[in-house]
């Protein structure tokens, strides 16, 4: 007998977020979450994609054990002012028993016909800035900080109840030694001319925090056209700000300005945190911090988180300034691979953009729909 329970308390909860600790224990390939970044991500109090959206937390026991878990959310943003009527599903985890799969599923079809809604989609959280996708490809490669990993069923349990594939995700991987840095030295001086345009880099996160809003902005702005995404709001904003800026080196973040001092693209690099976060196992302290410090400082290993290019830019070659600059910082570091974040198949822009670093595919992902 499967029984659902609401993850409504802060026991529960904490609960929910343990529960993957146990379903990949010792998985070579699974990269834990901090349990308190996490926690913070479902407090109403504290996250401020509430202020747009709402989500219910499950767990699902069977004999007393938990056995899966599952999100259902529904981001207002997206259903009032897109006409997406959308129910979300993420933070799904499950054992291998496709009824448990069915019983959490069903408390994301309650609430989506409660609110009149009509199809179902995920895994995905509030907002275009959270994990996305079931892995389908690539189960035996290391997992990243914003990706989650899942046990290949996960797609199988899906597909067997009817979902089918609305979204697509690549994520690629490149040597740094495939970047030939020759081109780039006789065509950048000549774009920072034609349009009058000059690089931003930093050695210090104070520095950084004046350009953020315009960085963020210009998301909206660079993105707006991509299918599923939500404009970030002015609060979430302050919140990213406080919470990711000042811990990604600083010398990792590239901004790009034209003549008026208006930012026309931006990129946001971070160190591989994988192998430092399997080490912390979920925790801060006692060594956690450590091991996330020392990664910040020596990894070897970096990750295209954002890039962001803006629309009247995009054809005029100002990649070129940003990767010039990258390639000096990679150098200095010792860098020696390169990661992106999942981009949409379908987003060819962003594909051509790498093409000249012979990027690999190493894994595939993808949102399932099922209409309600």
């Amino acid at each position: 007998m499967i029984i659902i329970k609401e993850a409504n308390t802060n026991a529960l909860l904490k609960e929910y977020v343990k529960f993957p600790f146990s379903l990949y224990k010792n998985h070579p390939y699974w990269v834990p979450p901090l349990i308190s970044d996490e926690l913070e991500t479902f407090d109403k109090t504290k996250n401020p994609a509430f202020t747009n959206a709402e989500a219910y937390f499950y767990l699902a026991y069977q004999e007393d054990r938990i056995v899966g878990r599952i999100a259902a959310i529904i981001n207002w943003d997206e259903v009032n002012n897109q006409q997406k009527k959308k129910v979300r599903f993420g933070w799904w985890d499950v054992i291998d028993d496709i009824e448990v799969t069915k019983a959490l599923l069903e408390k994301v079809y309650e609430l989506g016909k409660k609110n009149k809604l009509d199809y179902v989609e995920g895994p995905m959280g509030f907002s275009n800035l959270d994990k996305v996708g079931v892995l389908t490809e690539g189960f035996d490669e290391l997992g990243s900080m914003i990706t989650w990993y899942n046990f290949p069923y996960y797609k199988n349990h899906l597909e067997q109840l009817g979902y089918i594939k609305e979204k697509e995700y690549l994520e690629n991987k490149f040597p740094f030694s495939n970047v030939k840095i020759d081109s780039y030295e006789k065509i950048v001086p000549l774009i920072k001319k034609r349009y009058q345009l000059r690089e931003l880099n930093f050695s210090n996160n104070k520095d950084i925090m004046p350009y953020v809003d315009k960085m963020f902005d210009l998301f909206n702005t660079a993105y707006a056209n991509l299918s599923s995404f939500v404009a970030i709001t002015d609060v979430q904003k302050e919140y990213f700000k406080k919470k990711y800026i000042s811990f990604i080196n600083p010398e990792y973040i590239k901004f790009v300005m034209d003549k008026n001092d208006n930012m026309v693209a931006f990129s946001i690099v971070m160190p591989s945190f994988s192998r430092a976060l399997q080490k912390a196992n979920g925790k801060l302290f006692p060594f956690g911090f450590y091991h996330l410090l020392k990664a910040k400082k020596e990894s070897k290993e970096v990750l295209f988180y954002l890039i962001g290019v803006d629309p009247e830019y995009q054809s005029k070659g100002v990649t070129a300034i940003i990767f010039d600059e990258y390639y000096k910082t990679f150098t200095e570091k010792g860098i020696k691979d390169c990661i992106r974040t999942p981009e949409l198949e379908d987003n060819i822009a962003i594909h051509q953009l790498w093409k000249h670093f012979d990027p690999v595919t190493y894994r595939r992902r993808r949102t399932y729909r099922i209409d309600l």
